[in-house]
C-alpha cells in the first residue's frame, strides 16, 4: 500500500500563489491520496493570520477538491506539537501509513515526531507575508469582497481595547490638571489608547501624558484603579474600552495642550463633585471622578495616622 502524501502548510493568502500550487502539483503524483494540514492559530483573525481553517479549506479545494483538509492548531511547544501531529493522523486514518511533506521555512526542522519527512526544494520566491500586505488596501467592487469583509467582523472575538488615563496633581494633591478635545463641553483626564510597543500601561501612561500635556516632570505613576469606559464610540459595538486609571504629582514644567487636547487647567480636587452635578465633567469619566476622591481620601486617612 503506498503512504498517503501530508502538506503541512498556512496558506494564509487569498489565492494560491505559484509556490502553493508547485508543492500541491508536486505531490500529487506520488500519492493517490493527500491530505493537507492547515495550521490554525490561536489569535483569532489578525493580520498575519487573516483566513480561519473554513475560508482556507474552501481555497485549496477550489484547486483541487479531491484533497482532504485538516486543522491542526499551534502550540508553542514543538514536541508537543509534533505529537498532535501525529496523534491526528493516525486517530484520524488509523490504517494508513503517512510521509510529510513541506517546503520553505516549512515545519521539518521543528518537527520531532515519528514520521518520515521530505523538504521540497524551493521554488521561486513568493511570500505569503508580502501579498497580504500588498493586498491589505485594496477595495474590490463586488458582492463576495464585501461578504467576506462581512464574515470576518462577525467571526472575530470581542475586544477589550485597554487605555489609560492621568491624574497629575500638584499643591500636595488639592489640584489635579484636566483638559477639554476640540469641541468638547467637558472636561476630562488626559489619556488614550495603550500602544503594542509599550512596555507596560506605567509607559502608556507616561507616554500619553507627555503626548497631550507637554514635557512635565512627574513622580512615578501610581495605580488608582481600572474601570469600564462608556465610549460614546463604542456605546452600541461589541467591543468595549477599559481603562487603567493612574495618579502622578507634578514636580516641574508647565503644562501646555497637545494632541487630543485643545485646552488644559488646573482645578481644585475639592470642586470636583460640584463639577460631576453641573456636568462640566465629560460623563465618560465620571466613574474616574470617583475613583481619584476615595483614593485620595483613603491616602489622606492614612498619612494622618
Amino acid at each position: 500500500m503506498k503512504n498517503t502524501g501530508v502538506i503541512i502548510a498556512r496558506f494564509q493568502t487569498p489565492y494560491l500563489h505559484e509556490g502553493h500550487k508547485y508543492l500541491l502539483n508536486e505531490i500529487k503524483p506520488k500519492h493517490n491520496k493527500i491530505i493537507v494540514v492547515l495550521g490554525v492559530s490561536p489569535v483569532k483573525g489578525s493580520s498575519r493570520n487573516p483566513f480561519d481553517f473554513y475560508t482556507r479549506e474552501r481555497l485549496i479545494k477550489q484547486y483541487a477538491p479531491e484533497l482532504v483538509v485538516l486543522p491542526l492548531g499551534d502550540h508553542p511547544d514543538d514536541r508537543v506539537w509534533s505529537d498532535r501531529l501525529d496523534n491526528l493522523l493516525r486517530n484520524t486514518f488509523p490504517q494508513e501509513s503517512f510521509v510529510l511533506y513541506g517546503s520553505r521555512d516549512s515545519f521539518i526542522p521543528y518537527y520531532s515526531g515519528h514520521i518520515a519527512t521530505v523538504a521540497l526544494p524551493e521554488f521561486g520566491d513568493q511570500s505569503a507575508t508580502v501579498i497580504r500586505d500588498e493586498n491589505a488596501d485594496k477595495v474590490l467592487d463586488s458582492v463576495d469582497f464585501r461578504m467576506g469583509i462581512n464574515y470576518a467582523y462577525h467571526n472575530k472575538y470581542d475586544s477589550v481595547h485597554p487605555t489609560v488615563d492621568i491624574a497629575v496633581l500638584r499643591n500636595g494633591d488639592r489640584e489635579v490638571l484636566l483638559g477639554k478635545k476640540p469641541g468638547a463641553a467637558g472636561w476630562r483626564f488626559p489619556g488614550g489608547f495603550v500602544d503594542p510597543v509599550d512596555e507596560n500601561f506605567e509607559t502608556s501612561a507616561a507616554r500619553e501624558l507627555q503626548e497631550e500635556c507637554g514635557d512635565l516632570v512627574t513622580g512615578p505613576m501610581q495605580y488608582v484603579g481600572s474601570a469600564r469606559i462608556d465610549d460614546w464610540r463604542y456605546r452600541k459595538e461589541a467591543d468595549k474600552i477599559t481603562t487603567v486609571f493612574f495618579k502622578t504629582s507634578l514636580i516641574a514644567g508647565d503644562a501646555a495642550a497637545n494632541d487630543d487636547l485643545a485646552e488644559l487647567a488646573w482645578f481644585s480636587v475639592s470642586e470636583l463633585s460640584g463639577m460631576l452635578e453641573r456636568k462640566e465633567i465629560t460623563a465618560e469619566h465620571f466613574v474616574l471622578v470617583d475613583l481619584l476622591v476615595k483614593n485620595l481620601q483613603v491616602a489622606a486617612k492614612v498619612a494622618n495616622q
